[in-house]
C-alpha cells in the first residue's frame, strides 16, 4: 500500500495563515476546526492531490514536540510543491508577503525552482520538477 505523506505545520496565527495560504499559494479550505479560543485545532489544506495540516501553537503534547520559526529559529524541513507556472506563483505570493530566499530559477536537475518564506518563517519550495514524471 502506497503511503501518503502530509506535512504539519504549528503557527502563531492560525487562522491569518490558512487565509494567507489559500490567498498566495491557492489552497484549498479541506476542513477547519476552530479551537474556541480564536485560534485553529486543526486544519486541512489542500492543493491538487496535495496537503498539508496546521493549527495554533498552544502549550499541549504535540505543541511540546513541534515548534514554530519564532521559537526555533529556523525550520527544521519544507515541502516542495509541484507546480505548473512558477513564475506566477512567485509573482502572486511575494505580492501578498512571501519573502523569495532563491529564485525563481533554472535547476541543473530540470524544471524551473522558487523558494520563499511565509508570514510567519516557514520555508516553501515550488517548482515545475516532477520526480515521479516519467522520463
Amino acid at each position: 500500500m502506497p503511503a501518503t505523506i502530509i506535512p504539519t505545520f504549528r503557527c502563531h496565527d492560525a487562522p491569518r495563515m490558512i487565509d494567507w495560504l489559500c490567498e498566495a499559494f491557492g489552497f484549498e479550505r479541506h476542513a477547519v476546526y476552530p479551537d474556541g479560543a480564536g485560534g485553529i485545532a486543526h486544519a486541512q489544506l489542500t492543493l491538487g492531490d496535495g496537503m498539508i495540516m496546521l493549527g495554533s501553537q498552544r502549550d499541549d503534547d504535540f505543541g511540546a514536540l513541534q515548534g514554530t520559526v519564532r521559537e526555533t529559529g529556523r525550520g527544521t524541513s519544507s515541502p516542495y510543491i509541484i507546480v505548473a507556472d512558477v513564475d506566477a506563483l512567485a509573482a502572486r505570493a511575494t505580492l501578498l508577503g512571501a519573502e523569495t530566499v532563491i529564485g525563481p530559477r533554472d535547476e541543473d536537475y530540470g524544471g524551473r525552482a522558487w523558494s520563499c518564506r511565509d508570514p510567519e518563517g516557514n520555508l516553501w519550495n515550488f517548482g515545475s520538477y516532477d520526480p515521479w514524471a516519467k522520463a
